[in-house]
């Protein structure tokens, strides 16, 4: 019976010294998981920052490529530096979640190492003293009992020693696997701080140029909104010379129609014409009669319509009548103004030449003159305005055929 019992034991504690390793548990501590989340969401919101400003940067070309508005690229110059500012805080933030997990993962590591170094002791010693005894010690130990009683507190004392150094040998197994995942995590969070620095570095740089974008973007707003308001200053003065230039018609016609037996001119220009006139030149229009609010935010009133030509094209009188203005006259470029008798008048303006001169009489349809371009601010044009009553400017589109 005894006999039965020695080896019942024996083989217990054999199967208990090689039995492998527990379940091995995650090697990483909570800490550095829930810093991977704080993580994962910063550089979602990285991606959504970089999304915003890609769309800025192309909407700024766009701008480029199109007509040229310097108030619209300031304020995107604007918005994108505030889109690059708030990547940079961003990645100001990434970075100090990065460092504090190195720090948290450099304090767990300690931490592991530490107690690895105190299970490897403690495995050395363990096998020192096993291998000391030699293989048969357990046996011995176990033959060498007085009685029965006595072996089964032996094998119950030498099952508990071979249960305490099977997890002492798993313990250190584990321990080290999380040291070399802790490592390896820890490389990657020094490779993303790197990273991470360089991309705050290039967006600083980033920020600085849009800065520096926006600084002369201001400087030339201002110098334009000066040009552009002096430029209607000017338009407004020209308007001015030819309002007193036909004021002056105007006033010589009624003296002379105020005399005696003085027989009233009539116009040729009548009610009839409405909506039934010939353009004077095929084009597109530029501008409409009236106030327009240009894109710097000035404006300015047109007493006209820009129809667009190339320049060199053909201008044609829509009414006969007699020339009684043809010569430069400031913004409005090389100018004939046309009398239709009655206080109508039509005046045609930035032309590159005038086949007609003062005092001339022309008929419906007669060429005076051609497309040219005064105001290198707007495409090759012809100025064109109705006066169909004492010399007041209405909009032509109600006298042109179509009404375009």
């Amino acid at each position: 019976m005894i006999r039965r019992a020695v080896l019942a034991a024996s083989l217990a504690v054999g199967a208990a010294t090689g039995l492998a390793a527990q379940a091995r548990p995650s090697t990483l501590p909570p800490s550095a998981q829930q810093g991977g989340e704080r993580l994962r969401e910063e550089q979602a919101q990285l991606d959504r920052l970089r999304q915003e400003r890609a769309e800025l940067e192309e909407r700024m070309q766009r701008l480029r490529s199109s007509a040229r508005d310097v108030t619209a690229e300031r304020l995107n110059l604007e918005r994108q530096a505030m889109a690059t500012a708030r990547l940079v805080r961003s990645l100001e933030r990434q970075l100090g979640t990065l460092q504090d997990e190195v720090l948290n993962m450099n304090s767990s590591l300690a931490r592991t190492q530490d107690e690895l170094r105190i299970k490897q002791s403690a495995l050395r010693y363990r096998v020192q003293e096993i291998y000391k005894r030699g293989a048969l010690h357990e046996v011995e130990a176990l033959l060498s009992a007085e009685s029965f009683g006595a072996l089964v507190a032996r094998y119950k004392y030498l099952h508990l020693a071979a249960r305490r150094d099977r997890a002492l040998v798993g313990r250190v197994t584990v321990l080290s696997d999380q040291i070399a995942s802790q490592r390896t995590v820890l490389e990657r969070l020094r490779s993303q701080i790197e990273g991470n620095r360089r991309d705050k570095e290039e967006e600083e740089q980033r920020l600085r140029r849009l800065q520096g974008q926006r600084t002369r973007a201001l400087a030339q707003i201002e110098v334009e909104t000066e040009r552009a308001q002096a430029r209607v200053r000017q338009i407004q003065r020209d308007e001015q010379r030819l309002a007193s230039v036909i004021a002056a018609l105007e006033a010589t016609r009624r003296r002379a129609e105020a005399r005696p037996n003085a027989a009233p001119t009539a116009s040729t220009l009548t009610t009839a014409d409405l909506g039934r006139l010939d353009w004077p030149v095929d084009g597109t229009i530029v501008y409409r009669f009236g106030r327009q609010v240009n894109p710097d935010n000035t404006s300015i009133r047109w007493n006209g319509i820009g129809i667009g030509a190339a320049v060199g094209t053909p201008v044609k009188a829509v009414e006969a009548g007699e020339v009684v203005f043809a010569e430069p006259s400031g913004t409005y470029g090389l100018t004939v103004l046309i009398q239709h008798g009655g206080g109508a008048y039509s005046l045609y303006a930035s032309l590159q030449n005038a086949r007609v001169r003062r005092g001339a009489k022309i008929g419906k349809g007669d060429v005076i003159g051609t497309v040219g371009q005064a105001d290198p601010d707007l495409p090759p044009r012809l100025h064109f305005e109705m006066r169909p009553r004492d010399g007041i400017a209405v909009d032509p589109l109600e006298w042109l055929r179509g009404r375009r």
